[in-house]
């Protein structure tokens, strides 16, 4: 009885691991379809990812008007809570599944002030363009941007 229950549910979980998404990859951001609201866009933004899940590594890189940034974090997408750096600055963040969309929560302070962000991570079915939609909530109010990547080489 017991291994008829554990063959049926093998599948079962092979099928739940197989619907998420894995964003791996060398991403390079297409400013022609992001939205950065009320941010000026950056000249290049480009994302290393390593995706194995529940594991994420993240190098980022980003040239804007203010300079270049790198910045590396690491997380995991089963919800526990990770610290990273964030500009300077450290950030609590908290990744899960919302079915096929990654939800990335991060909470920080600047300047005695809280910042929240909540990004939902999306695949292309193909697997060569990533979208995260961003709500960044601060004191002075909340706003969106919409960053669209696609897999470089």
């Amino acid at each position: 009885m017991i291994r008829r229950i554990f063959l049926m549910l093998v599948p079962v979980a092979i099928m739940i691991a197989a619907d998420k998404p894995d964003f791996s990859g060398h991403w390079v951001v297409d400013l022609a379809k992001s939205d950065f609201g009320m941010m000026p866009p950056p000249e290049k933004m480009e994302r290393h990812i390593e995706h194995k899940d529940p594991e994420m590594k993240i190098k980022s890189y980003q040239k804007s008007e203010r300079g270049e940034m790198n910045a590396e974090s690491s997380y995991s997408t089963d919800g526990k809570e990770a610290k990273v750096q964030m500009r300077g600055r450290e950030a609590k963040v908290k990744a899960n599944w919302k079915g096929t969309k990654l939800n990335v929560a991060t909470k920080s302070e600047f300047n005695g002030m809280e910042i929240g962000q909540s990004e939902m991570w999306s695949l292309s079915e193909d697997g060569k363009t990533m979208t995260i939609e961003n709500t960044i909530t601060a004191p002075q109010g909340e706003f969106t941007t919409k960053l669209v990547f696609t897999k470089g080489s």
